[in-house]
């Protein structure tokens, strides 16, 4: 992909969800989930879902929820961004724009769940703290006995206030 040619984000469509499954299989680091996942996040939660376009092909993605244990909160589930288009600060402006969907502007909290061993989104996550002027907190969630043999524990990253 060009590095050159502008990036724009949108409010995923249906035939979003084939394309982010593609993306998902392609980076090689995160976890697949089924293609009828991602055709659901993108009917059913496309106000807490992004997309991110590159010469007219999808580049990135942000999908979310809000989660109805913790109202004032958005989850931010699943972050991918296509190995071509890294390098070019996509994940932040990704994360930007799942603020600015209908459900991020609802939250006063945004949270996310990453393992011990994602130095990348880690720092990410600092920086849209720092950005917001929020604090962020992190904390246990899934430990590794949770899940199948092979998948790091997760822990739970809370960034509030958004406001």
């Amino acid at each position: 992909m060009p590095h050159d040619t502008p990036i724009a984000c949108r409010r995923p469509r249906l035939e979003d969800g084939a394309a982010i499954h593609r993306l998902v299989q392609r980076t090689g680091v995160l976890d697949v989930n089924s293609c009828y996942l991602y055709l659901l996040l993108c009917r059913e939660f496309a106000d807490t879902c992004v997309v991110a376009e590159q010469a007219g092909r999808l580049c990135g993605f942000v999908t979310g929820f809000e989660p109805p244990q913790r109202p004032g909160a958005i989850f931010l589930w699943q972050v991918g961004v296509d190995p071509e288009a890294q390098g070019q600060g996509l994940g932040k402006q990704l994360v930007r724009a799942f603020l600015d969907t209908p459900g991020g502007r609802r939250a006063e909290a945004l949270e996310t769940t990453i393992s011990p061993s994602n130095a990348a989104s880690q720092a990410l996550f600092r920086a849209v703290a720092r950005e917001r002027g929020a604090q962020l907190a992190a904390s246990e969630y899934f430990r590794e006995e949770h899940f199948p043999a092979g998948h790091e524990a997760e822990e739970l990253y809370r960034i509030a206030p958004l406001r």
